[in-house]
Parts: C-alpha cells; structure tokens; sequence
C-alpha cells in the first residue's frame, strides 16, 4: 500500500506554525513537524498528545527500589546471616544508599529503553523520507494526503500561502 506524503519547508517557525494550525483545521493528517530547535506550543498545534514516558520512569525507579532494598535484605538477613558488631540483620538505613543508586540505574534503563521501543528507533533504521537541511537551517511540516481532506492541489496553494520555501511530494510504500 502506497501513501502520498507532502512535505513544505519554511524559513521561520512562525510560517511551520500558521500552516500547521490550517493544516490541522481543514482535516489534514499532520505526520510530522522537523525543526532545527525545539518550538514552543508546537506539540498541541500538531496535535501530539502529553508523554506518558514519566510514568514509565516512576515505575522503573520503584521496582529499582523495591529489588535493590529486597536483594540487601536477602543477602544480609537470609542468605548470610552475619552477626558484624551487634548490628541488626536487615538494618533500613544502611540500606537506602545502594537502594537508591539501583532506583537511578533502572529508572534512566527503563525509560530509555522505552523510549526507543515506543518510538520505533533501532540500529540500521532507514528514514522513509530524506529532509535535506532540516536540522541546520529550515522547518518542515509533513503531512499525509487521506481522506480527501484537501484535494492534491491545494497542497503547494496552501505552502505557498504561508511562506513555504520549497516543498515535494512523495509516494511511499508502506
């Protein structure tokens, strides 16, 4: 199955921005917005919802915890048990350093590795589509030709509207 995809390039991010908020008012299925630096509010214009990566890396910092403060336990209160100066076998506060270190590595493994799972990067990745100069010195807005949202035309009408330097388009196999 094949898709269209139109790709406009803009000099400003006030251009990306203008013809993204149309884009996204006449219906038009917006893929993605390449920008040489981060642009504020652009995630709700192109209608990318709120991470949920900050769930994911709670969730790894609490099994970090929960397993590193049950492997000392384990160790010092189960498995060996070793009477050192009177001390108790499973003393809490002993504990909470290396707990806590074992909290930060698996919470910054977690989250990275789901990062790279949900957004589907991976060694030998090929890019669908070649952005020329992106990431020095233009933007660009990719969107995708469905639904007849707006007919095939309109496309370079619509770049040329709000500034587009430069835009193609191109059919990909998917």
């Amino acid at each position: 199955m094949s898709r269209r995809i139109h790709v406009g390039f803009f000099e400003n991010p006030h251009d990306l921005l203008s013809a993204a908020r149309e884009c996204r008012e006449r219906g038009v299925a917006i893929l993605d917005a390449r920008t040489p630096f981060p642009i504020h509010g652009i995630d709700d214009v192109i209608g990318i919802p709120r991470s949920r990566l900050g769930f994911v890396c709670c969730a790894f910092g609490a099994a970090g915890l929960f397993l590193g403060l049950l492997l000392q336990h384990w160790t010092s209160a189960v498995d060996w048990p070793i009477n050192v100066g009177g001390k108790p076998f499973d003393s809490l506060p002993a504990f909470v350093p290396v707990g806590f270190e074992i909290m930060i590595l698996l919470a910054g493994l977690g989250t990275a590795g789901a990062f790279l799972v949900r957004s589907r990067l991976r060694p030998g990745r090929k890019e669908p589509i070649n952005l020329e100069r992106v990431t020095d010195d233009r933007f660009a807005l990719v969107v995708e030709e469905k639904d007849a949202a707006l007919p095939g035309e309109e496309y370079a009408l619509l770049w040329r509207r709000h500034g587009a330097v430069d835009a193609f388009v191109e059919r990909i196999e998917s």
